[in-house]
């Protein structure tokens, strides 16, 4: 399984991002997909999660601003970003979970929000 992270960049606090990760290989039916991010010294946190039967959850500090989104038949999952806050600031990672074989991870993006 391989996993393709997409869309970091550098905005402005209050701005948008929208950050895509494409699956590839062998991916179960039962799954789920997440966004992490990490801060340097700091442990990395689940940011949102959705699974293939389109159950999300959130963290606390992004809910009403990030949504996650995916689309199954291209293995995509999505993170819409709004309202940024130079806090969210981090390097976001994607995370594949298969029921069957475990977890996989994207190579990072970063997202900078300056004030």
């Amino acid at each position: 399984v391989q996993l393709q992270a997409s869309g970091g960049g550098l905005v402005q606090a209050g701005g948008s991002l929208r950050l895509s990760c494409a699956a590839s290989g062998r991916i179960s039916s039962l799954n789920s997909m997440g966004w992490y991010r990490q801060v340097s010294g700091k442990q990395r946190e689940l940011v949102a999660s959705i699974t293939s039967g389109g159950s999300t959850n959130y963290a606390g500090a992004v809910k009403g601003r990030f949504t996650i989104s995916r689309d199954n038949a291209k293995n995509t999952v999505y993170l819409q970003m709004n309202s940024l806050k130079p806090e969210d600031t981090a390097v976001y990672y994607c995370k594949l979970t298969n029921w069957d074989s475990g977890n996989y991870w994207s190579q990072g993006t970063l997202v900078t929000v300056s004030s």
